[in-house]
């Protein structure tokens, strides 16, 4: 028997005992390959990449902003922040290049949790997002930026090809604004649907547009 069918027959008895019920079959195959943590993308082309947090506030100049600009921007949203108004994010969905992505679904700090837990906040997240709004979400971002070897393995069975932390936070928390870094090919911008949003995302937009860089779809970036 060659090294590769012996390894084959490895996995193919000892995954099942200590993944059964983590998986369905069709992610079976999938399962032994963690997914890549990416906090920036390597690239020649002159974008950035604007990801929006969470989604509590649905401010409508935030809403118009996106649109108004065609912002590809990566939506990494909770359930409970869109199950009450989440005519909001269809809007953003359905008229713009925005797209949705997992964030679990009550944002814990999964390092905390086994994989079963992780699984039930990864892929129930991933379930809720695509019975919503039709799009299946493809990358997946850990709350807190928060991930073990764990949840890279658990990302992938949940339909994740890359578990995304950022560059840069813009993001203005109780009246704090960060200071605005000089951004880069490829970087990647967070920031949070909270009260602040739309004047947090104007002020990423001008870095970008300072920087002489267009946002451009996450997603289209990482490869599966």
């Amino acid at each position: 028997m060659s090294i590769v069918r012996a390894l084959r027959a490895v996995f193919a008895v000892v995954v099942p005992l200590l993944l059964i019920g983590l998986t369905t079959p069709a992610q079976a195959a999938d399962w032994p390959t963690p997914v890549r943590v990416v906090n920036r993308v390597t690239t020649s082309e002159p974008v950035v990449f604007i990801t929006l947090d969470d989604g509590w506030n649905h401010d409508p100049a935030a809403q118009n902003l996106l649109l108004d600009r065609r912002v590809p921007a990566s939506l990494f949203l909770l359930p409970g922040a869109y199950s009450y108004d989440a005519g909001y994010f269809h809007t953003l969905l359905d008229h713009g290049p925005a797209r949705v992505e997992n964030h679990t679904v009550d944002h814990p700090n999964l390092t905390t949790m086994d994989a079963a837990g992780q699984r039930g906040q990864l892929c129930a997240a991933r379930e809720k997002a695509l019975a919503e709004f039709g799009q299946e979400p493809r990358l997946a971002r850990p709350p807190y930026g928060a991930y073990n070897d764990t949840t890279r393995v658990v990302a992938r069975a949940c339909g994740a090809k890359a578990l995304v932390t950022w560059t840069y936070d813009f993001t203005t928390w109780s009246g704090v604004t960060p200071p605005t870094p000089a951004l880069k090919s490829g970087d990647i911008v967070l920031l949070h649907f909270n009260e602040t949003v739309a004047v947090d995302l104007a002020r990423a937009l001008a870095a970008a547009d300072a920087a002489g860089l267009r946002p451009a779809p996450l997603r289209d970036y990482i490869p599966d």
